[in-house]
């Protein structure tokens, strides 16, 4: 490419180096962009497949659909892909597709500021240095923020306390008294793995979770080298998987009654492994299945019959120097708290202060809710793209399919950037609304909305969170760019 042909190509800062962020990358550069930057916080790629190095991380979505659909890897050691080889996996994509020479690594973002007279945005990084570029992709996830409980007390306990997403390695859980808070998707993969070593666990449940089994296994040498020397069975195995998965778009949407099949198996499950008859009551969710998250595992249950687990659902009062006390004023002596309280998935792009036209922040147009078009573009925020945005969310299939179809859609906006060099694209509010109040209606009838609390939920009691329907739909939305949604605009009309 030379130099007259990228002049007229967008500059592109990218904020975030995980699954978002790597696949916008790549694209840019198969599309022969150059002139993209890629600013990490920490030292190295991977967002929460680098941060939630917990004992048991792995992902919930089967390996051959949780990766790009341009990149196979054949040679996944099992049905369901754990944490070290996901991670390995977006290494091996920096390495191949030559992305290193675009990331500066520990430039965590405070601030990004649009400048109306020149349609650039200004990006500030934690030390103080500033970055221009035409566009800025927010690639920084939903689950990068780890949730911390409210609880009064948390500084004066003289043990170990940390976060499941901030694991420290360091400390030796061996025979030692553990109390477990949370019991959400991380708790779920941990807390089997630490039984093994700790003296005594006790384990905090505010609310249970359903649990279904697993599907997992490793993959047999044979079938690896049939994925292999066979691409066209290694696209029909990931076609299967994920028309098996987008089956279930019906029951989250639609059909919430087909999810009683699902609880049946779930309360089978818990009887066939808990023994203890209390531990069995409390273990059982009293809310409609699919309303929060539905977990899969097949050593939970198990773990929680083990004699040395105490599941104790009476709330946490306070914590002091040496434990935990609950609201019966009951106290329970530890010598480390493990925090599985997960993340502050709602507060889209905190802890950074974005500013757009006329000096309005996000925080301050998402004061009434947040919302994006297409969970991608916001109104006032011109050339900033966000993915994994806003309504989103999955919770029947890849979020690396919406990615990609995200992706796709800001290459398309690009394109349009490059025919009218200088110019920026803001959604139509009238637009962002329309799509807003479609996908809120379509969330309605939806079993997120049967009457639960769950971190789909916002303080309003609004799911900013999730896509409610099917991902196919979401693909031919974003298909390409419909420019009449926009209003372009040019540096001497922005004022």
């Amino acid at each position: 490419m030379t130099n007259k042909a990228n002049a007229k190509k967008p500059s592109v800062i990218i904020i975030g180096t995980g699954f978002g962020g790597l696949c916008m990358a790549i694209q840019l550069k198969q599309a022969g962009y150059d002139n993209f930057t890629m600013l990490e916080k920490a030292g190295n790629v991977g967002g929460t497949w680098r941060d939630n190095t917990y004992p048991g991380a792995a992902c919930d979505v089967q390996s051959h659909f949780y990766s790009y659909s341009f990149e196979p890897k054949h040679d996944w050691s099992r049905k369901f892909g754990l944490q070290k080889e996901l991670l390995g996996y977006m290494e091996d994509c920096v390495d191949k597709f030559g992305l290193a020479s675009h990331i500066v690594f520990h430039q965590e973002v405070t601030r990004a500021a649009f400048d109306d007279a020149s349609n650039t945005w200004t990006v500030t990084t934690q030390d103080g240095q500033q970055r221009i570029a035409d566009v800025v992709v927010s690639a920084t996830g939903q689950l990068n923020q780890p949730a911390y409980p409210n609880i009064q007390g948390m500084d004066r306990f003289k043990g170990k306390l940390f976060h499941s997403a901030r694991w420290d390695h360091d400390y030796d859980l061996t025979d030692k008294r553990v109390a477990v808070i949370g019991t959400g998707a991380s708790a779920i993969q941990f807390v089997p793995e630490i039984m093994k070593q700790v003296k005594s666990l006790s384990l905090f449940q505010r609310s249970a979770a359903w649990v279904l089994p697993k599907a997992d296994r490793p993959f047999k040498a044979w079938e690896q080298s049939l994925f292999k020397s066979i691409p066209a069975w290694d696209r029909i195995y990931r076609y299967m998987i994920y028309w098996k998965n987008e089956s279930r778009a019906l029951a989250f949407t639609r059909f919430s009654g087909l999810l009683e099949l699902f609880a049946r198996q779930a309360r089978k499950e818990a009887r066939k492994h808990v023994t203890d008859p209390y531990k069995l009551k409390h273990i059982i969710p009293d809310y409609k299945i699919g309303c929060k998250r539905i977990l899969i595992s097949n050593d939970w249950y198990p773990a929680i019959n083990q004699s040395h687990l105490d599941l104790i659902t009476t709330s946490i009062d306070r914590i002091d120097e040496s434990g935990v006390v609950t609201s019966d004023g009951k106290h329970h002596d530890v010598d480390a708290i493990i925090l599985g309280t997960g993340f502050a998935a709602s507060e889209f792009l905190a802890p950074m202060t974005i500013t757009g036209r006329d000096n309005v922040t996000l925080n301050e147009a998402w004061a009434n809710g947040v919302e994006a078009y297409k969970g991608i573009s916001v109104t006032g925020f011109p050339n900033l793209f966000v993915l994994y945005g806003p309504n989103t969310n999955l919770a029947h299939n890849s979020i690396v399919y919406m990615l990609e179809s995200q992706v796709r859609y800001v290459m398309s906006c690009l394109d349009t950037l490059e025919k009218y060099p200088g110019s920026a694209m803001d959604v139509l509010p009238e637009r962002q609304k329309a799509f807003s109040d479609t996908v809120q209606t379509g969330l309605e009838d939806s079993v997120w909305n049967a009457g639960c609390t769950s971190w789909y939920l916002d303080k309003n009691g609004r799911n900013t969170i999730n896509w409610p329907g099917f991902t196919f739909t979401y693909r031919l939305a974003t298909r390409s760019v419909d420019t009449t949604d926009y209003q372009l605009l040019y540096p001497s009309e922005a004022h």
